[in-house]
């Protein structure tokens, strides 16, 4: 008896050994067959267009193809909360969006994940948001605007896309930093917003920077919430030159299920981030209003815990 169980017991452990052996190998040789892009938006979106961007840079990289699906849903929480379920495999990854993911589980949404089951790839790109008043409006700088507000406390409006949002935090945090009251109107998107404001239901827009690139000339544009000059709108001030410590954006990344194998989240590090050294990407996506950023896991990572401590504070300050 005791040597049929040694015998079980060895045949186990042999067993656990080459399950270990078989992960390393394929971690080595990843990937093998094709692997699933997963956008948690509708197709056409901005997380659309970058994904196709991409789509042929990663096939080569990869040496698979890239088959690119849509999970919309929830502002994205569907296809996030597949997400933190899949295998941890490398063969399912997802497009991201900060700060939504961060936003969503601080807002008490039953969103089906947390943060920190996003595990971040890299972060490649950013849609700064900016302030804008009408073409025809007396303010001409984002200090006179502040000034109104404080003249008029919760007089003015501003449009902006949803809560808990990209657009709803940057209202948060310059109320916050200009000791101002201001009245926030949500709206299902960025182009209802965009059109809201331009058909004059709003005194101020907080809106993307493609979107304001475009309209351009019927408003005036106060401050845009890069980290520096916004190449495609060189005359714009950031926040941060006009005295308001604060960046405003949608940061895009993608991200694999917890517990992914490093030598997994390297390789799928290396592959989406050279796609911005290729001939004519980072100029493109300027073009189109865009903004290239090169982060990598770990910097992501460290990106996403310092944004979340901050929003964390300014959500409660809401709730309380």
């Amino acid at each position: 008896m005791k040597k049929i169980i040694s015998f079980i017991f060895l045949i186990f452990c042999l067993f656990i050994i080459g399950a270990c052996s078989d992960n390393d190998e394929n971690a080595e040789d990843y990937p093998t067959k094709a692997v699933t892009y997963s956008l948690p938006f509708d197709p056409g979106g901005q997380s659309d267009v970058e994904a196709r961007r991409q789509e042929p840079y990663l096939k080569e990289s990869l040496g698979q193809n890239v088959n690119i699906e849509y999970k919309p849903g929830g502002g994205g929480s569907v296809g996030w909360s597949e997400l933190a379920d899949k295998k941890p495999d490398g063969y399912f990854f997802s497009g991201i969006n900060i700060p939504h993911i961060i936003l969503q589980p601080l807002g008490n949404e039953d969103t089906g994940y947390e943060t920190e089951d996003i595990n971040p790839v890299a972060i490649f790109q950013a849609t700064p948001i900016g302030i804008a008043v009408d073409k025809d409006s007396d303010i001409d700088s984002l200090d006179e605007l502040v000034d109104e507000a404080k003249d008029s406390p919760g007089s003015i409006t501003i449009a902006g896309s949803g809560t808990y949002t990209g657009h709803h935090i940057a209202f948060l945090q310059l109320q916050k930093l200009a000791d101002i009251e201001m009245e926030y109107v949500p709206f299902d998107g960025a182009a209802p917003s965009l059109q809201a404001f331009l058909g004059g239901n709003t005194d101020v827009l907080l809106g993307n920077s493609d979107d304001l690139m475009e309209q351009e000339d019927e408003m005036k544009i106060l401050a845009i919430g890069s980290e520096k000059t916004f190449e495609p709108l060189p005359d714009i001030p950031t926040f941060k030159e006009e005295g308001f410590d604060m960046t405003a954006g949608i940061d895009r990344g993608v991200a694999v299920p917890p517990e992914t194998d490093e030598k997994i989240i390297d390789k799928l590090e290396s592959s989406f981030l050279d796609i911005l050294d290729e001939d004519g990407v980072e100029e493109k996506m300027y073009e189109e209003g865009f903004e290239p950023l090169r982060m990598g896991h770990d910097e992501s990572q460290e990106y996403i815990e310092e944004m979340t401590e901050e929003y964390s504070e300014i959500i409660e300050e809401v709730e309380d």
